[in-house]
């Protein structure tokens, strides 16, 4: 973990309300792993103000990448930052996804969920499918890039305004029956809502399949210390324990989450 002044490259916008942020990031950077994130002390905010935790979109050659939502005072903040300003960043934080998978990998996106997967596509050991999903065409984000890295992408919005209409879970069954009929075991990994990441945990133990889950849980501190992220687990051998998502986690096998 470090804590670095990190300096502003650029801001690119994606979609409505949607910013990709772009910072020199140095062997913060080059130490991130698909599935951590990164705390980042918004400038303009008073100095007594907490931290927001960030999952990395990517990250190579010292440069790491965010992306965040405009939805409050810290984002529009965030909207503010010109090349060469600066933020303090602590990181990477928390574990990260397993790059090796043993099945075929389908991952599963939410809205700005997509942006660990973006990161984790860049990196697993073989392509697969990304199913991604939103209220609107304007919460779908990075298609584009996915294409580009050699997945197949299927989009579901809740309007109709982007591939099909309905809800992710619609094309990810129909996945996970292509998978079942060609004899291929699927490797789940999902970020997004609570709802979705919990129906993905079902079909996951449905078909008894590894599925590996990025919860999203208010944090504060980010190390663990303040208690206010925590989650209910299960041990392998049927025990149930507190854990801390953003010190144990963020990335949890499905088995083990307690919802």
């Amino acid at each position: 973990m470090m804590d670095l002044r990190c300096g502003v490259l650029q801001q690119t916008p994606l979609t409505t309300g949607y910013w990709s942020l772009d910072l020199t990031a140095g062997k913060l950077a080059d130490a991130a792993r698909p599935g951590q994130f990164v705390h980042v002390r918004v400038p303009g905010l008073a100095q007594a103000s907490l931290r927001r935790p960030f999952s990395i979109f990517g990250a190579q050659d010292g440069i790491l990448r965010i992306l965040y939502k405009t939805v409050g005072r810290g984002t529009e903040e965030m909207n503010r930052l010109r090349a060469g300003d600066e933020v303090q960043v602590i990181g990477p934080l928390g574990n990260g996804f397993p790059l090796e998978p043993k099945g075929a990998p389908v991952l599963v996106a939410g809205g700005f969920g997509v942006a660990p997967l973006c990161f984790l596509a860049s990196r697993l050991s073989q392509k697969g499918v990304l199913v991604v999903g939103g209220r609107t065409s304007d919460d779908v984000l990075a298609c584009e890039a996915f294409e580009q890295m050699g997945w197949r992408v299927l989009v579901a919005t809740q309007d109709g305004s982007r591939g099909e209409t309905g809800l992710v879970t619609e094309p990810l069954d129909r996945v996970l029956g292509e998978l079942k009929a060609a004899g291929q075991t699927p490797e789940l990994y999902a970020c997004g809502p609570d709802g979705m990441l919990r129906a993905v945990c079902e079909r996951a133990l449905a078909i008894d399949c590894r599925g590996w889950l990025s919860l999203d849980k208010h944090m504060v501190c980010g190390v663990g210390a303040c208690l206010a992220c925590v989650q209910n687990l299960r041990r392998a051998d049927g025990s149930t324990w507190i854990g801390r998502v953003c010190h144990d986690g963020p990335i949890f096998e499905a088995r083990e989450i307690v919802w």
